[in-house]
């Protein structure tokens, strides 16, 4: 069974880097078939693909997020990590770290609330 969990701040202030940390145990990051994601979904609103990192280290982000967004890789501790830059309020939401795997979102972390505010 693979489990993910998120880790990072709660709180963030305006304009700062928002960086988290998904660890992942029972699959390694590298195996081929799975890509690894990040989704969030703001109060109010549906859930929002952001990007993903593949077996092979490559990155795909959405169009909209992808000036604001990298994600990278701990291939030692088997982590992925999503860092968003100038981080406003609109950027509230509980963030997902999530396993893609043939077009299917099939394991998820339980989410993590990230508040901006100052």
């Amino acid at each position: 069974q693979v489990q993910l969990q998120e880790s990072g701040p709660g709180l963030v202030k305006p304009s700062q880097t928002l960086s988290l940390t998904c660890t992942v145990s029972g699959a390694s990051i590298t195996v081929s078939y799975y890509a690894w994601s990040w989704i969030r979904q703001p109060p109010g609103k549906g859930l929002e693909w952001m990007g993903a990192i593949e077996d092979d280290g490559r990155t795909a982000y959405s169009p909209t997020l992808k000036i604001h967004t990298s994600i990278s890789r701990d291939t030692s501790k088997n982590q992925f990590s999503l860092h968003l830059e100038s981080v406003t309020p609109e950027d509230t939401a509980v963030y997902y770290c999530a396993t893609l795997s043939d077009s299917n979102f099939i394991f998820w972390g339980q989410g993590t609330q990230v508040t901006v505010s100052s």
